[in-house]
């Protein structure tokens, strides 16, 4: 008799949760579109930037861009800016946006709820496998993007977004600490895919929620947006990663962008769960609920969002957009002065230091009707600069294209001998003048600087 109770406990109590994950994880590795995406993610950046990084022609529009022949960490950071825009999305969403759907299209719940016996761990098992998938596709893409650039260009120094080399340790460390900071993100829409993927069950619109998601941030990220808003907003840490490469490292944006990404992961993952517990598994015809999705997932996701802008604002001192006058001069003069000393080693003339070119910016936008704030591409400023020994002042003219999220691209105007297009004899082979064409960062959060 007590045997026979022992063996009926033993078949009433729930899978061991390692068991469910095991089960879970192998399921989705055998997936062919899954083989697919790990095979695609340890491939294509790697052959993307050893293809790229030969050709004379780089694509100087993408943050690092114009640094791949130069150095094999560029490569892997233009694969991080891509992953971020495009990549990652769409893998939470073949990923996390399909891992309760798929039951629904098969109509093997009632089984896995007897096999398992709870729904709970079933839906942390489940949570779990799609976890770890993804964190492989991001490890591939990471190891494959670095593994092209190192063997196609080499481990040579990294200039950062502020002019200043980086070693190669430092920039690899640097790039690393970047790749790591967008598994935040990252988990943020895989949470957003979960929570789809319960709600809409076999609906292809649960599998399209982080990519549709994505789109939507995108659009919203190119408007001139308030900084609170922008910051509030689950994306910003997939943009915040370029401050790493500034000296000192533009934090406060990234840590802001981490912790909203973090917050976002956490509320949709419950969500998700308070969904997938409250539902019936013996409706064979359950096909989700867009007024399930929306009382559940969007108002609360929204009402985050407010939540989330009004502590941001009160608790940052930049306001309106945080692209200004007196932030801009400061980011492109000292960009200026390291890639002026940059300059000078490659034309292999005496070297001087930042302190002794002291050099200053003065900016306007759009001419004396325009308030100097914001972005937009009709920045003109005017750099100068003293040379040691010398009473002469040193001037260049720039043109700036500053997009709202305070990256800028300066483009030079003249004198042709400073900052014009010309080739430089470096190490690593013929370049062009570093002070042609350079990339820079604006911190939004910082607090502006007199003008």
């Amino acid at each position: 008799m007590t045997a026979t109770v022992t063996r009926t406990r033993a078949a009433t109590r729930p899978a061991p949760v390692l068991s469910g994950y095991r089960f879970e994880l192998v399921k989705l590795l055998s997936q062919w579109r899954i083989r697919l995406l790990l095979l695609a993610c340890l491939i294509a950046p790697a052959a993307f930037v050893a293809a790229v990084s030969l050709q004379s022609s780089l694509p100087a529009d993408t943050v690092f861009g114009r640094w791949m022949n130069a150095t094999g960490w560029a490569g892997s950071l233009v694969v991080l800016d891509f992953s971020c825009n495009w990549a990652l999305p769409l893998l939470t969403a073949l990923v996390a946006g399909d891992v309760f759907a798929a039951e629904d299209r098969l109509g093997t719940w009632r089984h896995l709820v007897v096999a398992v016996r709870s729904p709970r761990r079933i839906f942390v098992a489940k949570s779990l496998a799609s976890l770890t998938v993804l964190l492989l596709l991001v490890a591939g893409l990471a190891a494959s993007g670095i593994i092209g650039g190192l063997a196609a260009v080499g481990n040579r120094p990294l200039a950062g977004l502020d002019g200043h080399l980086l070693a190669p340790a430092d920039a690899a460390g640097t790039v690393l600490l970047a790749w790591a900071c967008a598994l935040a993100p990252t988990l943020a829409f895989a949470a957003v895919g979960l929570l789809g993927s319960v709600a809409l069950g076999r609906s292809p619109m649960g599998l399209l929620m982080p990519a549709f998601l994505a789109l939507v941030l995108q659009l919203a990220q190119l408007l001139p947006l308030p900084v609170a808003v922008r910051m509030a907003l689950p994306n910003s840490a997939f943009l915040a990663w370029r401050g790493l490469f500034t000296s000192p490292a533009q934090a406060g944006p990234l840590l802001i962008g981490i912790v909203v990404s973090v917050v976002w992961a956490v509320a949709a993952t419950a969500l998700a769960y308070r969904l997938f517990l409250r539902r019936d598994f013996t409706d064979l015809a359950y096909d989700g609920s867009g007024r399930r999705v929306l009382i559940a997932g969007v108002l609360p996701l929204a009402g985050l969002v407010a939540l989330t802008v009004g502590v941001i604002a009160g608790a940052t001192p930049a306001t309106g957009s945080g692209i200004e006058k007196g932030k801009l001069q400061d980011s492109l003069a000292t960009a200026y002065a390291h890639l002026y000393r940059l300059q000078t080693r490659e034309l292999h003339r005496p070297d001087v230091t930042e302190a002794q070119l002291q050099a200053a910016a003065s900016c306007d936008k759009g001419g004396s009707r325009v308030l100097d704030q914001g972005p937009g591409n009709d920045w003109r400023c005017v750099v100068s600069w003293h040379l040691p020994g010398t009473t002469a002042v040193g001037s260049a003219i720039y043109q700036l294209d500053v997009t709202a999220d305070g990256r800028y691209v300066a483009d030079g105007d003249g004198p042709k001998e400073v900052n014009g297009y010309f080739q430089v004899r470096t190490p690593a082979g013929d370049a062009p003048n570093p002070l042609w064409q350079f990339d820079g960062n604006v911190d939004l959060l910082a607090s502006s600087s007199k003008e």
